[in-house]
């Protein structure tokens, strides 16, 4: 039995999965409100505790943690601006302290794909390329079955390349302008829209939720034919299948899975993602790179991602 931790910027989800994959018990507390490190630390540990007495978990091998900014090489949490502590923060070691267990810790994006090999539609794939496409825009690298962590352990960072380098590139979260997350999020999405219908005026049952406007209200209107709709959908499709192609250029992955709320538009996303991917490959790529969406049920795949850290 594996304890898999996913830290939010609001909540922690926490579970025990088994051999099988099977998340047998799971629970969240608040990320925020605990302002000092120690006493996150402690909660966790508390809830932690309560749960595998209820659940009847006798013991864990391990703990997986996913953490925005977290590093795969030296366990720590660094900078990480939704988090509530600052500079860098030796999370490996405060657990490993606390449980007397084993712990590994990595960014939530790389935990997410690693839970997908593990899992999900990746099982048996040993090069593909996993996309969250949330309130950001997370990716994760698998070549030759190992993940990609780079130099420092921030590697593939997909949502940070730069798509639109004119003076009208949208600011990103990051400090720099026209990083690709600021187009093809659910996020991205949003924002494309408001552009969108101030600019156009064509009729659109999105026009009633300009100022509320989710990502799902845009997928429903696209399910009802509406003009506006598919058009905010090609358009993100469009710059998201481009950087894929790009990113094929370089790991040559045998699939590109996408997962996260933007994802869960499925065809509407998908085939044009596809589409502007294969249009904007080199040759010797063509007809080689699936696009797909993740298997893993989006309640369950933080959890199974950190834990598949150990279980790997």
């Amino acid at each position: 039995m594996i304890l898999g931790i996913d830290i939010g910027g609001t909540k922690t989800a926490f579970g025990f999965v088994d051999a099988k994959g099977v998340v047998v018990a799971k629970d969240t507390i608040a990320t925020t409100g605990h302002t000092d490190i120690d006493a996150y630390v402690a909660a966790v540990k508390a809830a932690g505790g309560a749960l595998m007495k209820s659940a009847g978990v006798a013991a864990i091998t391990g703990i997986g943690i996913g953490a925005p900014n977290g590093n795969f090489y030296t366990g720590e949490v660094a900078f990480a601006p939704n988090l509530p502590w600052k500079g860098i923060i030796p999370l490996k070691s405060l657990f490993e302290q606390a449980f007397g267990i084993q712990t590994i810790v990595t960014n939530d994006a790389n935990a997410a794909a690693m839970g997908e090999k593990k899992y999900g539609a990746a099982q048996g794939m040993k090069d593909f390329i996993f996309v969250t496409l949330g309130t950001g825009l997370g990716s994760g690298f698998v070549a030759n079955g190992e993940m990609i962590y780079g130099h420092n352990g921030f590697a593939g960072e997909l949502g940070h390349v730069i798509v639109d380098r004119s003076p009208a590139a949208r600011l990103c979260g990051c400090g720099r302008k026209g990083c690709l997350e600021r187009y093809a999020s659910a996020t991205g999405i949003v924002i494309t829209a408001g552009l969108m219908l101030a600019e156009d005026k064509t009729d659109s049952l999105l026009r009633d939720k300009i100022g509320v406007l989710t990502a799902k209200d845009i997928h429903e209107a696209a399910e009802q034919n509406d003009e506006l709709a598919l058009a905010i959908f090609d358009y993100t499709a469009r710059i998201l299948g481009q950087a894929l192609a790009d990113a094929v250029a370089i790991t040559e992955p045998e699939a590109i899975i996408l997962f996260g709320g933007l994802a869960n538009a499925g065809d509407y996303i998908l085939k044009p993602a596809q589409h502007y991917m294969e249009e904007n490959l080199l040759a010797i790529y063509k007809g080689k790179v699936k696009v797909i969406r993740s298997t893993i049920p989006d309640n369950d795949a933080a959890i199974l991602g950190a834990a598949a850290l150990i279980a790997n």
